[in-house]
């Protein structure tokens, strides 16, 4: 298992190509490459997603030096480095959006109930939701799909991103009311509606 300290290890007393900071970043690699993709995938789609995620680690063996074992986990750290290189593929995740838009939801509707339910569920608020993610700002968008889609809480957010927590919280605020408002101020997971 890979430890914050032992990344810390790998700092300046040892090569770049030591085999001991190999072995340590296959392991960190092991361990949250498989997340990072899915994020990355989500994001940008999966064409782009595993160069992402190589070069997340790349980037991250260059600046073990700099990471803070204080954090304890890795995850948020590694996150962060993910996030900011996907901002620079913004315009593939916007065209992405635009072709989620016009692709056809999967799956069948058998029944004129399941065709009800559909639309009270996300799958039937799909367009609005991906328009309204298209429209958030990046870093208000960033910080609701690290939230969304990574499972990080808001201080490894705060981490991730290297911003105060109080910003997370209002961002992901803001976020979650527009997203709100563009779905007509409903839940679409609430099956209730």
């Amino acid at each position: 298992m890979t430890t914050p300290s032992m990344i810390k290890s790998l700092g300046s007393q040892e090569p770049a190509g030591s085999a001991a900071g190999v072995e340590t970043f296959a392991a960190l690699f092991d361990r949250y490459s498989g997340m990072l993709c899915r994020y990355a995938s989500r994001r940008l789609g999966p064409e782009v997603a595993e160069d992402l995620v190589g070069e997340t680690f790349l980037v991250a063996f260059a600046r073990r030096e700099s990471y803070d074992p204080a954090h304890g986990d890795v995850r948020p750290w590694l996150f962060g480095i993910l996030t900011k290189l996907v901002s620079r593929h913004h315009r593939t995740e916007a065209a992405r959006y635009r072709a989620l838009l016009r692709s056809p939801v999967d799956g069948a509707v058998e029944s004129p109930a399941d065709s009800v339910v559909t639309d009270v569920t996300a799958e039937g608020a799909r367009s609005a939701l991906i328009e309204a993610l298209a429209v958030l700002p990046r870093r208000d968008r960033d910080v609701l799909l690290l939230i969304a889609w990574s499972d990080l809480s808001y201080e490894e957010v705060a981490q991730a991103l290297g911003i105060p927590i109080g910003t997370v919280r209002s961002r992901l605020n803001r976020a979650r009311r527009k997203v709100r408002a563009a779905l007509g101020e409903t839940n679409p997971m609430d099956e209730e509606a």
